[in-house]
């Protein structure tokens, strides 16, 4: 129950939940400024179409200019810069000219499933551009900028948004909303957050550099060498091939440049197609809006976006279907221990691969194949282990086909991918070696970010006055 003089702009009943009110009294005790208070300007991009990438997208890093996503957006309070695509010059000074992005703003998502007010601030001498779903305020400084940003990437400041936000499945904040946020300013906090982000960036690196050196214990293991990097002139990517080599059904040159092949013949550990080893791999079915629920009562469907950077899967951003989808395509449910295998996106992410060893029903898009194996010649962590090591070394990237903006591998070209097959005994002493790797990474990152709570608990203790 809410007095009537207590009702706000906003009548809806959520945003009066007691839990959003106790909270927002506390930070109005605080302080009397919001967000408004240090915007000077605020504005929000577009997405060009992908289906006229040639006229929006570039592929050049040199001449591109990157283009932010909220998944660029990072809760540390840095941009990170290392995945963004890159749109041309003229669609940057053309039609998204009013959103140019520098080093000293202040991005916050505005727009999306999971956290919202998500905030970062680029890198010195930083030029870009954003999509519809990122606003870019222009503050007095870069200073002020990133104690926004770390006072937005608390609980506090995110609960705060939330309770601004409206709709159902895609929440959103409006300009209005967004400015309206309380704001406790204080350059005291960076302090405690920059030695947090360090503390966190030594772990995170530890696990990175045990992530990184997968591939590499797997060609050793496996007795792969591969053909030394040639310098990158005209003459070094120019080559001839035979006729016969052709295959009669692929003629472009990305396609037969590739050298792996050459060492896994070489090598002492034998090999054979994919194919020969499987008892099912099949790809999922695509399910529409219509198809989904808006809430979290079904069955998940896992998607690319399931995949996460480190081939683990991950269910922070899940599409839910109705039950019934288990009676109607019993055939599509996933079984423990099979490998999925990314067979549609971008080149460069085209081949990415999960081991699926969960309890429960679980189904997956028409963008992952299902590979099912024959546990008694080829051991399914191991063969995510491979294709994993295949697809960062950019076989996929060199043998997928393209169109409209997306690239694939399907069923038939996965069959008849050559891979090494040891012997089981060997496959599966380099998965158990590889698991401990992962074990190890994951105990470093949950190091990480244990560092970036404690920070954060420290940050929010001093914004609300509880610091000793």
């Amino acid at each position: 129950m809410v007095s009537w003089g207590k009702l706000e702009r906003r009548h809806d009943a959520r945003f009066y939940l007691p839990h959003f009110v106790r909270l927002e009294e506390k930070v109005r005790l605080r302080t009397n400024r919001k967000l408004r208070d240090f915007c000077l300007a605020m504005a929000s991009g577009a997405t060009p179409k992908a289906e006229e990438k040639e006229l929006y997208y570039s592929d050049n890093p040199e001449t591109g200019i990157p283009f932010i996503r909220v998944q660029n957006l990072n809760m540390n309070g840095d941009l990170d810069t290392n995945d963004v695509k890159l749109i041309n010059e003229s669609t940057h000074n053309g039609m998204l000219a009013r959103s140019h992005v520098q080093e000293n703003d202040l991005l916050v998502k505005i727009t999306g499933v999971g956290r919202m007010a998500v905030s970062s601030v680029p890198p010195v001498s930083f030029v870009g551009n954003i999509n519809q779903h990122i606003a870019r305020a222009k503050t007095r400084s870069r200073l002020e900028s990133r104690a926004l940003a770390a006072f937005l990437n608390t609980d506090i400041g995110e609960a705060l948004a939330t309770r601004r936000a409206t709709g159902g499945t895609r929440p959103a904040l409006d300009y209005p909303a967004l400015r309206s946020i309380p704001i406790i300013y204080n350059e005291a906090i960076l302090s405690v957050l920059d030695n947090g982000n360090s503390r966190r960036k030594v772990a995170l690196d530890k696990a990175g550099a045990l992530l990184a050196s997968i591939d590499d214990y797997l060609l050793s293991e496996l007795g792969i060498v591969l053909p030394a990097e040639l310098e990158n002139t005209i003459g070094n990517r120019m080559f001839r091939t035979n006729a016969h080599e052709l295959g009669g059904w692929r003629f472009d040159p990305l396609f037969h440049s590739f050298k792996l092949w050459h060492a896994i013949e070489a090598s002492p550990t034998p090999s054979g197609h994919l194919g020969t080893y499987c008892r099912l791999a099949k790809t999922g079915f695509a399910a529409g809006g219509d198809m989904q629920l808006h809430d979290d009562d079904g069955i998940i469907q896992i998607r690319p976006t399931n995949i996460g950077a480190d081939r683990q899967l991950k269910f922070d951003r899940n599409v839910y279907l109705d039950r019934s989808i288990l009676t109607q395509r019993p055939t599509d449910v996933l079984n423990r221990r099979e490998v999925l295998f990314n067979n549609t996106n971008s080149q460069e992410q085209v081949g990415k691969t999960s081991f699926f060893d969960i309890e429960g029903p679980f189904v997956c898009s028409n963008h992952i194949t299902r590979i099912l194996t024959n546990e008694a010649v080829l051991v399914p962590e191991y063969l995510t282990a491979v294709l994993n090591t295949y697809q960062r070394l950019k076989v996929f990237y060199s043998i997928c086909t393209n169109w409209n903006n997306q690239s694939g591998v399907n069923v038939d070209l996965l069959r008849k991918l050559a891979i090494p097959v040891p012997s089981v005994e060997k496959q599966q002493l380099i998965a158990g070696e590889i698991s401990k790797i992962f074990d190890q990474a994951n105990s470093l990152r949950q190091e990480a970010n244990a560092e970036l709570d404690k920070a954060k608990a420290e940050i929010e203790a001093i914004l609300l006055g509880d610091a000793a």
